[in-house]
Parts: C-alpha cells; sequence; structure tokens
C-alpha cells in the first residue's frame, strides 16, 4: 500500500486561503516570503473572512546549522565514519538547531514595530517558533496579502489561505515559514469524508495505502507455503524471498518498531487472528501496543477495505516477521479532524508540537480539537521515546506541500536519524505519476488531466527518510527467480524531486543511472537538474494475503513493502543490540556504499509506467523504480553488525 494507502488524504477541517495584496499597497522593503506551490482543485473562493476574526499566527524561525544536518547526519550513519553510530540524544539536538538569539530578536522587533504588544507575542521553549495573536486584518497587514475563504464543491467545508505573502527583506533569512498563509488542505476533514468518500483515501491521512484485488481469496485455509507465491505472497514466501534467517530475538525489551496509522484508519483484532492463525498461530490473541496521539482511537464502528486494509496489512505483516518482538501502533488524530504527519511528529519529538507551533493547520490537526465532538485534551507531545524503526505507508504529492513546509519537516526527519531512528516511507502506488488518479503536472507545474510531467511524491523524496518502492514475483515464477518491478494493480512510485537537491550518499549511484542508462526524456518531464531521487529500496508489494474484515484478500502496493522493509531493520537492530551496539539510525548512507551492495538483490526487470510514458527501467544497479534492490537479510544483518 502506499501513498493515500496507498489511501490517501491529507484532510483538515476549517481551512482558509489567501491572495496577494493589490501591488501598490506591498511596502519597498517586503519582499514575496512563501507563494502556493498548487491552487486547489475542487475548491472555490466563496468570501473575504471577517476582519476582526481572530487568527493565530505561527512564524518559524530559522534554525540554525541546518546547513549542516546532512553532513552531521552522515558523520554517524556513513559506515566508513569513525562517528558511525555515536547517536544523538534529543538535548543536543534542540541545543544544535535552536535559532540564533539575532534571529528571535529581528524578528521580534519586527512584529512590535508593527504594533503588536509583549503581550500579544509568545515564543516556544525551545525559541523555534513565535505565536502572535491577531486578527486577519493585522496579519494581512502584516505579510501584504490577502486572506480568501474556499469552499470544497462537494462537501461544503471550509478553508482559509492566501495564494502569497511577504515580509521585510531585512528579516526573511531568519524566517523559515509562516502559518497559517499559503499552506492548503486539498482534501475534505476525516468527518466529511465520511459523507464523500473517494477511493484511496483515508480521513485527513495523506496515504498510500493498499489496492485490494477485484477478486477475493475463496479458499480456506491459504496454503503457507512456496508453491503459490507468485499469486500469493505470505510470510513464508517473503522469508523465502528475502533469504530471511530464523528470527529468534534476544534484545526484545530494548528493540522498537512503530507502525504509523491515521484515524479512521484502524485494525480489527479478528482480522489480526484470521491472519495469525493461518500463518503464525502463536501469535492469535497478540495485539500490538497502542500510542493514541491527539484523542486517537482504535475505531471499529465503521468497517471496510478502505478502512481497514492499511492497518490490517501493516500489523499483520510486521507482528508476523518481527514475532516475539512488540509492535508499537502509532495511532494518529481523533476522529473529527485526523491528522497529518507532523501530528506523529509530535508525539516523538515535543520540539516540533504545536504549542511550538510546528503543525499545520492545513496539513495536521490542531489540539484541543474546537469542531463538536473532536477531542479536547492537549494535543501529544514528546509521549513517547522515538522507535528504532518507523514505518509509514501513507503519503503526498510534493505539489500539495510548499517547498518551505516539505523542508521543515524533512529536517526533523533528517534529527530523528541522528537520534538514531530509521524513518521509512513507501514511494507510491502511481509510477511516474500523482497518487490522484496518477495525474501528472503541466508545464506550469499544476496537476492536470493532461499534464505530462513526472509527479513526485513527499515524504518519499526527502533525502532524510528510506523510500521503500515495490517489486513482484513474476507470474509462473518462483521466489527462487529474480523479482520484477511490481506491474500488477499498481506500479512502483519514484523518480526525482522537485524541491530537495541530491544528497551525498546517493550521488554516485543515481550519476551512473543518469549516465549508463539514460532515460529518453528531458527536463519538460523530470526534474534533470540534480535532485534528490527515490526509492532507495524495494520489497515485494504484489498479491499479499491480507485478512480484512473477516476474509482475506489480495493487496497491492508499496505500502506492503514499507513494513516489510521496517521488520527485516528490526531484525538487525535486535542483533546489534544483543551485541551491546546501538540501531543503526538513518540507513541510507550504508544501503548506497560498496559494501553493502552484496546485501541487496539487483533488479533488472520491469518499469513504473505514468503520465502516457512507461515510466524509468529498472536496471543494473540503483534506478527510480526499484533503488538498490530487494534486501538479502541473511547478509545484511552481518554487515551491520560488523560496524561499531
Amino acid at each position: 500500500m502506499h501513498f493515500l494507502p496507498a489511501f490517501l488524504a491529507l484532510g483538515l477541517g476549517a481551512f482558509k486561503h489567501c491572495v496577494a495584496a493589490p501591488s501598490s499597497t506591498i511596502h519597498s522593503n517586503h519582499v514575496v516570503h512563501e507563494t502556493r506551490s498548487v491552487e486547489p482543485l475542487d475548491w472555490f473562493i466563496s468570501h473575504h473572512p471577517e476582519a476582526h476574526k481572530r487568527l493565530p499566527l505561527r512564524i518559524g524561525l530559522a534554525q540554525q546549522n541546518i546547513e549542516n544536518l546532512e553532513s552531521m547526519l552522515m558523520a554517524v550513519s556513513h559506515p566508513d565514519s569513525p562517528e558511525y553510530g555515536k547517536h544523538w540524544t534529543p538535548q543536543q539536538v534542540v541545543d544544535t538547531f535552536a535559532p540564533s538569539e539575532e534571529s528571535v530578536r529581528k524578528v521580534f522587533g519586527w512584529l512590535k514595530d508593527s504594533g503588536f504588544s509583549k503581550e500579544k507575542i509568545k515564543m516556544s521553549a525551545n525559541k523555534g517558533w513565535i505565536q502572535v495573536d491577531a486578527t486577519i486584518a493585522e496579519v494581512e497587514d502584516l505579510l501584504k496579502t490577502e486572506y480568501q475563504v474556499y469552499r470544497h464543491n462537494e462537501s461544503g467545508e471550509e478553508q482559509i489561505g492566501c495564494h502569497e505573502y511577504s515580509v521585510p527583506a531585512a528579516i526573511r533569512e531568519h524566517i523559515d515559514l509562516i502559518r497559517p498563509t499559503v499552506h492548503f488542505d486539498h482534501r475534505p476533514s476525516p468527518k466529511s469524508e465520511t459523507k464523500f468518500k473517494r477511493a484511496g483515501d483515508v480521513g485527513k491521512s495523506p496515504g498510500t495505502g493498499p489496492k485490494t484485488s477485484p477478486t477475493p481469496i475463496h479458499t480456506l485455509p491459504v496454503s503457507p507455503g512456496l508453491a503459490d507465491c507468485d499469486q500469493m505472497i505470505t510470510l513464508g514466501c517473503l522469508r523465502a524471498l528475502y533469504n530471511v534467517p530464523e528470527f529468534k530475538p534476544r534484545s526484545l525489551d530494548k528493540n522498537s518498531y512503530g507502525i504509523v496509522e491515521f484515524t479512521p484508519q484502524a485494525f480489527l483484532a479478528g482480522d489480526l487472528d484470521l491472519f495469525f492463525r493461518n500463518f503464525s498461530p502463536n501469535l492469535v490473541g497478540v495485539r500490538p501496543k497502542t500510542v493514541l496521539i491527539d484523542g486517537a482511537v482504535v475505531q471499529t464502528t465503521n468497517q471496510s477495505s478502505n478502512l481497514n486494509g492499511e492497518s490490517d496489512l501493516d500489523l499483520e505483516y510486521s507482528m508476523g516477521l518481527t514475532n516475539p518482538q512488540t509492535i508499537t501502533l502509532l495511532q494518529t488524530g481523533d476522529l473529527v479532524e485526523g491528522a497529518g504527519f507532523d501530528n506523529w511528529l509530535d508525539a516523538v519529538d515535543g520540539s516540533f508540537c504545536t504549542f511550538e507551533g510546528g503543525d499545520d493547520p492545513t496539513q495536521d490537526g490542531i489540539y484541543p480539537d474546537p469542531l463538536p465532538g473532536g477531542f479536547k485534551g492537549p494535543e501529544s507531545c514528546g509521549i513517547i521515546a522515538p522507535p528504532f524503526v518507523v514505518s509509514t505507508s501513507y503519503g503526498e504529492e510534493e505539489v500539495t506541500i510548499s517547498a518551505f513546509s516539505a523542508t521543515r519537516q524533512c529536517t526533523e526527519y533528517g534529527k530523528l536519524g541522528l537520534m538514531g531512528t530509521t524513518i521509512l516511507y513507501s514511494s507510491g502506488d502511481r509510477g511516474v505519476g500523482g497518487h490522484n488518479n496518477g495525474q501528472c503536472l503541466n508545464s506550469a507545474g499544476q496537476p492536470a488531466n493532461n499534464g505530462t510531467m513526472f509527479n513526485p511524491q513527499f515524504p518519499a523524496s526527502c533525502p532524510f527518510v528510506t523510500a521503500v518502492g515495490a517489486t513482484q514475483v513474476n507470474p509462473n515464477s518462483t521466489v527462487f527467480d529474480p523479482e520484477a518491478a511490481c506491474e500488477q494493480v499498481i506500479f512502483s512510485g519514484g523518480g526525482f524531486s522537485n524541491i530537495f537537491s541530491v544528497p551525498d550518499y546517493q550521488k554516485s549511484a543515481v550519476a551512473s543511472f543518469l549516465t549508463n542508462h539514460p532515460p529518453p526524456y528531458t527536463s519538460a518531464q523530470f526534474n534533470t537538474s540534480g535532485s534528490r531521487a527515490y526509492p532507495d529500496l524495494a520489497a515485494n508489494g504484489a498479491n499479499y494475503v491480507v485478512g480484512i474484515d473477516g476474509k482475506f484478500e489480495l493487496v497491492f502496493g508499496t505500502s506492503c513493502a514499507s513494513p516489510v522493509v521496517g521488520s527485516f531493520i528490526t531484525m538487525v537492530n535486535d542483533a546489534r543490540l544483543a551485541a551491546g551496539k546501538g540501531p543503526v539510525g538513518f540507513i541510507n548512507p550504508a544501503i548506497y556504499s560498496d559494501d553493502f551492495k552484496d546485501a541487496f538483490n539487483d533488479i533488472t526487470q520491469g518499469s513504473n509506467p505514468g503520465c502516457n510514458t512507461i515510466g524509468f527501467n529498472a536496471t543494473e544497479g540503483w534506478d527510480p523504480v526499484t533503488g538498490v534492490g530487494t534486501p538479502n537479510v541473511a547478509k545484511l544483518i552481518p554487515l551491520f553488525l560488523a560496524l561499531p
């Protein structure tokens, strides 16, 4: 499964939109700081918001040393580094990246000069964010912009925002972003989604979720053998495909593996037991350790493949592969407002909370939830230590998030890597197209039905996460034959970012692909200027046997592959912890290195079509379809175990 599970949805309740103020009103010392990357589809401008309404403004201050984040992360993650494995403490991270006193002073001065009293300005504990109590009229004057209220065509839901905004040139370098402004939630909230469902959408969660086969499995029980792995993937098929040694964990109390799900997506206990009775009997009755984030519930009232499929899949396979390791379910968001990626980040990183200004009301749930029936408690800030591995089978199109917001969130993934956490995201199920029915971009970079430009996915495109693509056992082949890129029901998401530059760890691999296997496309179709490429690696994503709503179904997607890879990294961490070492953390520098080449099965068949093209080809070496290939776990464990 994958983005939009590969169920997909970003949702958020009432939000707004803004346009630039007439040019004559923009002061000469102001410069445009952010412009919305894409105008929302299915929304229309309804009216101008009332000028006296309050608009809690949050200003994200530029952090220190961000330009050094990649090199700092490489120091603790590259196998050749003498600092390998020396992960940072949370306090080290806060101290290193806190904004400078100069940034704090200048932004405070700007606000005071603009007429805001000291009582209306608050600063977060880590000095990363400033919150201003202001009316819409005051914010419009401050940012030289104009807000508009947008209404959704189907649901009638409203949002508020602006097309672009400006800040004084002298302080621009001291500000990352300001919210709410240009950031727009392109989909209605979970509350309206219960009435206006769309295939692939799950609440507000941006997701890549499972795609189910139109033909259900009628044969019970399903054979756990290897003879039919080209038609039905099971735990045994995966163990054979990836040379998984018998797992005898020795670090159960020290190890941790987190699975992120977004309400109303939820597992059903009966589905887990249906699966376990057939494939892992000693897990019958066992449940994940559930951490409820921001009023989340594991809801069972509404049941369907769309609502249960992703969570059922993720837990059945992660629990089955790592048994008896306890899996932590990071269930995120209430039933009314839902959640986005920043919400689960809040729970493992308190300094990123809304209280600190971190969440985006157009992408994330804002708690306490003011909507009727919403969660009224405080938001979940730093309620659990970051698990050593976190898998998220959801995503969104890069174009639906501003570059500033994407960069800010990506930075947080890098910080988690510094602290020793492996962050996995599925790469998408529409090949080089977007999750929204494979929609591509037009020449202006906007999603369009007739678009021809490839549509990269986020957070898979963040250079500080490990993006997971999908492969398949070819029809009439066995688990002992080479796999190909997935071309059944879904296509492995992959391509080149339009936001992030190519990181050092993959420069050589990407250059080799472009030189030795040049794609037949130009810059009119994908970013050829040297950008982050994805996925980083892959695993099977076709024909998974999953217990869903009391029966077995076949499921497809990169969202199948991500929790499987997470299970393998959890096995690696178990071995290292038992040897008195730390978790592997950010794995990309290692898996791209020459020393790890033999630990991956190179995938050289298939492609990832989209945008009326065949997409990219899976070829020898790294490629933007299956990355460096699929893991050989028996080889991967000793390689990581040999590192400090």
